[in-house]
């Protein structure tokens, strides 16, 4: 069917796209000996049924994500509002086709769950599935664990999307969508290959771009009605975002495949290579086309031609399709490296044990971890930007703000990558020192530079109010009831202080140590909790409520006194913290598990404070600031009502004051 006809029958696009990646799917399927896999001598065989419904069920989760992301990106930053600020006719009409789609990938992902049990039996389905399996694998074993969450996750997202009437609704219902991709990376040939934090943070960095770069065409493609300028706006709009994708997906593609690999021989001598060769040309392709299409289609649909945007459109997203198909045939198709490792040590850890610990070996043994980097990089990119075109427009920017900034950054990659990454999950007491670094040093850094502060000045406003920018997405979220919820004192300092003892006198320490995913997860809780309560009390961004100074150095002083206690139950604990995961790991070197976790509560206890001492003299300064400034405020306007002829009216209200209180007194003595 030519892109021709399916243009004249809009309806066809998402059939013909689900054709193309299931054709391509099983082809290549078969070709790479996925669906035929031998069975082993002596273990039952599952059937065809399994062989060939398993991957029908990947690619169904496959599709439906890419449709479901691609739908909500659509109504969250591709469609118009109207005069109210609420979601459009077409937004709505997005919003319900993606709870539509939401509910179809979660039946996927069910089916998916199912029959990997099946899978796992080596046993026809009859003799395998029961209701009490099913719980029993979706409960217990991490595979099956996965895909629950996954498929549950679409649910919620059904549900958000099927009752939301507002452009909020949206962003959480994408943001749910979103982090229904994740689990799934963390069971396939990623966590099972050698160096598997590279393998899966690199997975990520390539199935998320890759997901919302494919969706957000795809929606573009199916429901672009109404006007040719408003389809003008969100092709200008996606545009950056897809190419960003195409950087993002290329330089993981390349660290995948790294991984996977042993040399460059596997690429045209497995069949795995010869797949990822195939996957690679379609995106290679597919970026070449967007490009072709970027130049051509803003200028014809400016001019009111909607033709040349749609034609190639279709050509893109059914090349996306074919690349959707190799991935799932790449899923199921073995990796030249893979397996479980012979060494306890590096099964555990995804790298071999490290030696003992010295200065020089944390600095020459770095573990990279790409999707930190990344952030990282990217903050301190678009942070560079914002002065660039502060300073292009004559506008200044403290350049000592600029250096907190990119400090705050640096000491995240150094925490997360050096090698204080590689001997944090060996000793107690590195992994404390990086917990010090993400969850106090980093977040002080980037407060008192005032990104926020920042952001609003280099962003320009949207000159049309039914198109809101980034700059009105920033304020929105700033005076949202979440934010100032989050920045409550109280709930600021409980989720700094408390969520360390629930970290670490709970199962959940043990469980960040053993999971890379529960690993990203306290990474990324530290930097926040950290963000979010150093910005309520040394913060010079705009706030969603404001907090008086002699109550910020009661929080300060608070989260001081809890925190030291935190280190002294470390290191007067007899009960060692995760005691199997030390056991298990064998250290041959350096403390015992208890003296290194006494250590960690000796750092804990002593260099934790200097971050704190460090944000109480900063708030003293600013405290000192800003009476200074509001004497001086009081000081021009006595100076404007003396030189007007008046009485300053701050100056009246405390003279009626003197007066009411000098006749109450003179009442009580009569």
């Amino acid at each position: 069917m030519s892109p021709g006809a399916l243009l004249r029958r809009p309806v066809l696009v998402p059939a013909a796209t689900v054709l193309v990646a299931a054709g391509v799917g099983a082809a290549l399927l078969r070709w790479g000996g996925g669906s035929v896999q031998p069975t082993p001598p002596g273990l039952p065989d599952p059937g065809p049924t399994t062989a060939w419904l398993l991957p029908a069920a990947r690619l169904g989760m496959q599709i439906g994500a890419v449709i479901t992301v691609g739908l909500l990106l659509a109504v969250a930053i591709l469609s118009p509002r109207d005069d109210g600020g609420r979601l459009s006719v077409l937004g709505y009409r997005r919003l319900r086709a993606a709870a539509l789609t939401a509910a179809l990938w979660s039946v996927a992902a069910a089916v998916a769950l199912c029959y990997t049990l099946v899978d796992l039996f080596g046993l026809p389905a009859a003799q395998v599935l029961s209701v009490r399996a099913v719980l029993n694998f979706a409960l217990t074993v991490p595979l099956g664990q996965a895909l629950a969450l996954s498929g549950t996750l679409t649910l919620v997202t059904a549900a958000i999307a099927a009752r939301s009437l507002r452009p909020a609704g949206a962003v959480v219902a994408l943001l749910t969508a979103l982090a229904a991709l994740v689990p799934p990376v963390f069971t396939g040939h990623a966590a099972s290959a050698s160096n598997h934090q590279l393998a899966v943070s690199g997975l990520l960095l390539h199935v998320v771009p890759v997901t919302v770069w494919a969706g957000g065409l795809f929606a573009l493609a199916v429901t672009a009605r109404g006007g040719t300028a408003d389809l003008a706006v969100a092709v200008r709009r996606f545009a950056p975002l897809a190419l960003a994708c195409l950087v993002a997906v290329g330089a993981s593609g390349l660290l995948s495949a790294g991984v996977r690999l042993t040399g460059p021989a596997d690429l045209t001598g497995t069949r795995y290579g010869q797949l990822l060769l195939v996957k690679t040309a379609a995106l290679v392709a597919i970026g070449v086309t967007g490009l072709l299409h970027r130049r051509r289609a803003i200028p014809a649909l400016t001019a009111g031609r909607r033709g040349p945007f749609l034609r190639v459109a279709v050509v893109e997203t059914l090349l996306f399709a074919a690349a959707v198909g190799t991935a799932v045939a790449l899923s199921r198709t073995p990796a030249p490296v893979g397996g479980a490792e012979e060494d306890p040590a590096t099964a555990l850890l995804g790298f071999p044990m490290p030696p003992a610990l010295s200065v020089e070996t944390v600095a020459r043994l770095w573990l990279p971890e790409p999707l930190i980097i990344t952030a990282a990089l990217v903050a301190a990119g678009l942070y560079l930007a914002g002065v660039w075109r502060l300073w292009r427009r004559g506008d200044a920017w403290p350049l000592a703000r600029t250096a907190l900034w990119l400090a705050g950054c640096a000491v995240i990659i150094i925490a997360t990558s050096s090698g204080l990454a590689r001997y944090g999950p060996v000793l107690f007491a590195v992994h404390m020192v990086q917990h010090l670094l993400l969850m106090m040093v980093a977040p002080i850094l980037l407060v008192l530079a005032g990104p926020i502060t920042l952001a609003l000045r280099a962003l320009p406003p949207s000159t049309d109010p039914r198109w809101p920018g980034p700059r009105e997405w920033l304020q929105a979220a700033l005076h949202s009831r979440v934010s100032r919820a989050l920045t409550h004192p109280v709930v600021a300092l409980a989720l700094y202080v408390a969520s360390l003892y629930v970290l670490y006198f709970t199962g959940l320490y043990e469980l960040a140590v053993r999971s890379h995913a529960a690993h990203l997860a306290m990474v990324a809780h530290f930097l926040g909790v950290g963000y979010l309560f150093f910005w309520a009390v040394i913060g010079i961004d705009p706030a969603p409520r404001r907090v008086p100074h002699p109550l910020k150095m009661i929080l300060v002083l608070i989260s001081m006194v809890l925190h030291a206690f935190l280190g002294v139950a470390l290191m007067q604990s007899s009960t060692v913290l995760a005691a199997d995961w030390w056991t298990a790991l064998a250290r041959p070197w350096g403390p015992t598990p208890l003296e290194d976790q006494r250590a960690a509560g000796g750092i804990a206890w002593s260099f934790g404070e200097l971050p704190t001492v460090i944000v109480m003299g900063a708030l003293l300064y600013q405290w000192i600031q800003a009476d200074q400034r509001e004497a001086r405020r009081r000081d021009r306007a006595a100076d404007r009502a003396e030189a007007e002829g008046r009485e300053d009216d701050e100056l009246a209200a405390y003279n009626r004051m003197l007066a009411e209180l000098a006749e109450r007194d003179r009442q009580v003595r009569g």
